[in-house]
């Protein structure tokens, strides 16, 4: 894992300038070769955090086009490991992330098609690839989580091209500046490039920094993941996509047997486990409450131990697992079923205690490497466990991440299955009507309860129409309660959004080709599955509780579960092998035709994946219900984060952000904390203290009304 840095000059960029203070255009940073290589050095110096371990440059003769490094040591150890990476035919790049499986790779470059290697890393695979079968043929050989800038100057074929993973685990946002393109891992690297922070209002009230390319900076956009951008001089800045989620009809009928089906989850699983066990440093694992990261700790240990794989490096013999222990008192610590978990394995565990004062102590430089809001106290706590295997010397862990977007793990997925008959294999649902509607409406009633007062945005208006391009879904909705409430805004914002429906925004951002797919193909929880990946969980999840809480502390996480052959594997598998209806126990005290147990009972979530790695569970694990990852939302009045907001959040800066009103963070000050909290409160001080955080340490120019020309979809 590593940060990156890019400048291509590009005629064509000059068509988005950007103004300065007092009205003049910016044409970006005229510099020198030399001068390039210094503002990418400073660039990379923004996010060293990334890359701790060295840093490099390199720029062309005239200066068009400079990349930067800096480098987080996991494969190839010595200096032949470093980049920007080159190779004899003019081809330059810098990568961010891991190439699984290249041990494989580089030997068919080089005994097939004669590709000579200067190192051992992973990441010199992207130059070899892309010499032997161009852009977009190397894409399909790429296994991973990456993130990379390509530079390629041989006569005929030139071009820049910036590559993004499918699932859009590494990052890589842009801008333009000038007539440059700018890039980076993280929008703070573009500071030394030219670029001028703003907020972009209309991305944080729209929900575009949520579900499209947009970020909460104004002019910066992520590459998407599956995409790839390419920058030349005659065609200017195209975009491209190289791969996409697909599922099957929901009315062909599964031929496999659930046996094969279950086998095939757990090879799957297994081998992208195991990929992920190769590297010269030791290796971790997070390790929490849950199926996921447990049955990831699981595979590692039985690997380890049956089929002598090395956890990393040679060093390492045993496996070393890393929990969050919050305060007991708040119902939200599982770090007692970790234990049990790691007992079992026999394996150890480090705790990091999450309690109130050190989630205060983290809370604005969590922001600052978020570079965007959140809605809780999540991203926090894992920013906080992060640091814990640097302290014990560790760089890479395993993390269950994408296990609950791919099989069901999500509540609220509940009636999104319950939605439609499954009619791909036998079920009792598919034949019992009666059933399935009224297990679907408890589903609803029970979601709306869980909803009602936990600070979530809701979309109160009655269905015109609107969501007749997904069939109905209300995945839209869902996705729109990681969004403020509107009454947040100053009334200018209000103004400007009055009457906009923002699930048009989700809407807008589903590509034409697949519209087709989810109204009259896919069953409709593999509709609100897709629609869900492609933007809490590239978005947010794998952002402020992923890539960037881990890198701050120089982590790299690998997450098994989102391994491309593992995921479209689980994708054509019908949506009865994830959700499954289990008949009520009458011992239990449930009615006699099970309606009146709540759903989640009736219902067993990622049920195909308890099956598959129910040799390396513990029983107390296989049979555990999902509970969301989560900090405590309840907090006393006047303890260190009610002081510490109190501190953030004055008139003045709050006012200093140009969007946000003040009277409500001033009212949410007053209610978010006690024994009877107010959820919106509680949520949007994290909200507003993000935005502070963030506007501070990046020194972003204040929002006016004057400035604001929106657009909507």
């Amino acid at each position: 894992m590593c940060g990156i840095v890019a400048s291509c000059r590009c005629p064509s960029a000059g068509e988005t300038t950007t103004e300065n203070g007092d009205g003049s255009v910016n044409h970006g940073i005229e510099t020198s070769p030399q001068q390039l290589s210094q503002h990418l050095q400073h660039g990379l110096d923004a996010i060293k955090h990334r890359g701790p371990d060295g840093s490099g440059t390199w720029v062309s003769q005239d200066g068009s086009i400079g990349l930067g490094h800096c480098r987080l040591s996991i494969n190839d150890l010595s200096p032949l490991g470093a980049q920007p990476i080159h190779n004899a035919d003019s081809i330059h790049a810098v990568v961010n992330g891991e190439i699984y499986d290249f041990d494989r790779l580089r030997d068919i470059c080089a005994s097939e098609h004669g590709y000579r290697f200067t190192g051992h890393s992973d990441s010199e695979l992207v130059v070899a690839l892309y010499q032997i079968h161009g852009a977009p043929g190397l894409f399909e050989h790429l296994r991973g989580e990456f993130a990379f800038v390509l530079v390629d100057q041989r006569p005929g074929s030139q071009r820049v091209i910036a590559v993004r993973d499918r699932f859009g685990i590494k990052p890589l946002v842009w801008t333009t500046v000038g007539d440059r393109v700018v890039l980076a891992a993280e929008a703070k690297a573009l500071k030394p490039l030219g670029w001028q922070p703003e907020w972009d209002v209309q991305s944080i009230t729209d929900s575009g920094w949520l579900v499209d390319e947009r970020t909460v900076f104004k002019n910066v956009q992520s590459v998407k993941p599956g995409h790839w951008m390419e920058i030349t001089d005659g065609r200017g800045i195209q975009m491209h996509q190289y791969w996409d989620a697909d599922f099957p009809d929901k009315t062909i009928v599964e031929t496999r047997t659930i046996e094969e089906m279950v086998q095939g989850v757990r090879e799957r699983l297994i081998n992208a486990v195991r990929l992920r066990m190769r590297a010269d440093v030791p290796i971790g694992v997070y390790l929490s409450g849950g199926i996921d990261s447990s049955a990831i700790a699981g595979i590692v240990t039985h690997l380890a131990r049956t089929e002598n794989v090395k956890i990393g490096s040679d060093k390492a013999t045993q496996v070393a697992c890393f929990s969050v222990q919050f305060p007991e008192a708040s119902g939200y610590d599982e770090s007692d079923i970790a234990d049990r978990t790691a007992n079992w394995l026999g394996i150890e565990i480090h705790r990091h205690n999450a309690d109130e004062q050190r989630l205060a102590d983290d809370f604005v430089d969590a922001a600052y490497h978020n570079e965007q809001h959140h809605m809780d106290l999540n991203s926090v706590a894992k920013f906080a466990l992060s640091s814990l295997p640097q302290q014990q010397g560790l760089k890479v862990v395993l993390t269950g991440e994408g296990s609950d977007e791919h099989f069901g793990g999500y509540a609220f997925l509940t009636h999104q299955y319950l939605y439609e008959p499954d009619l791909a294999m036998p079920n009792i649902l598919a034949d019992d009507t009666k059933l399935r509607v009224s297990l679907e409406t408890l589903a609803i009633n029970k979601r709306h309860e869980m909803t009602a007062n936990d600070g979530s945005r809701t979309y109160n208006g009655f269905d015109d129409g609107v969501l007749e391009p997904v069939n109905g879904s209300t995945m839209p909705a869902t996705i729109q309660a990681w969004d403020p409430v509107s009454t947040l805004y100053s009334p200018w914002v209000q103004r400007q959004a009055q009457g906009y429906d923002t699930r048009k925004t989700v809407l807008a951002s589903i590509l034409p080709d697949v519209l087709p797919k989810i109204k009259d193909q896919w069953h409709h929880l593999h509709a609100g599955l897709y629609m869900w990946q492609k933007s809490v969980l590239a978005n947010t999840l794998l952002t402020c509780e992923g890539d960037r809480a881990e890198m701050s502390h120089s982590i790299e996480a690998r997450t098994p579960f989102l391994d491309h052959s593992l995921t479209e594997y689980v994708n054509s598998l019908p949506p009865s092998t994830k959700l499954r209806y289990t008949p009520p126990n009458k011992d239990d005290g449930d009615d006699e035709d099970g309606t009146a147990s709540a759903p989640r009972r009736a219902i067993v979530e990622k049920w195909i994946l308890r099956e598959a790695v129910r040799p390396f569970v513990t029983d107390e694990v296989y049979r555990r219900r999902k509970v969301p990852f989560s900090a405590p939302t309840r907090w006393p009045k006047d303890g260190p984060l009610h002081c510490m907001f109190k501190r953030l959040l004055t008139r003045e800066a709050v006012e200093e952000l140009g969007f946000v009103d003040y009277a409500v963070v001033e009212a949410a000050l007053e209610s978010a904390f006690g024994e009877t909290p107010d959820q919106v409160a509680f949520r949007t001080l994290n909200y507003t203290g993000g935005w502070v955080a963030i506007g501070q340490r990046l020194g972003v120019k204040k929002a006016t009304v004057e400035e604001s020309n929106w657009s909507w979809v």
